[in-house]
């Protein structure tokens, strides 16, 4: 994910990934659709998630397990300074991290969409190679 994503590029980008589903088989737009329908994820449950105050669980969703790992590293890093006596420092760290992630809670469903297209765009490649693969075999 690009940090700052253009919504008519991404709107334009999914157009052209369906337009290129449309034009698979029969077999391979079943195919397609039963991996995608498994994995496709939902813009309001990444907002929901990211409107929690537990910072980092949204990337978690997209598997984005670095950023969501650090994110919850801080979050849990800022709750041991309130706790052992250093309440500022960790409510400003909560703060600075809480505003950082503005961004994905006001854009999740740009973000989401982006997601979604890079899954199509590797469900694409997949069964594409899968299809190249097959073809070399038969005799």
């Amino acid at each position: 994910m690009s940090p700052m994503l253009d919504a008519d590029q991404v709107r334009a980008e999914e157009e052209q990934l369906r337009r290129l589903v449309r034009e698979l088989s029969d077999s391979q737009r079943a195919e397609f659709f039963r991996m995608f329908n498994q994995q496709v994820k939902d813009p309001d449950t990444y907002a929901v998630m990211n409107y929690l105050l537990i910072t980092g669980i949204h990337h978690f969703y997209l598997r984005k397990w670095f950023r969501g790992a650090i994110n919850l590293f801080i979050f849990c890093a800022a709750l041991g300074l309130m706790f052992s006596g250093l309440v500022w420092p960790g409510i400003i760290i909560i703060g600075v991290v809480v505003v950082s992630e503005l961004y994905a809670l006001f854009r999740s469903q740009l973000i989401v969409q982006d997601y979604n297209n890079q899954l199509m765009r590797h469900l694409l490649d997949t069964i594409k190679n899968k299809s190249e693969t097959n073809a070399d075999t038969q005799p």
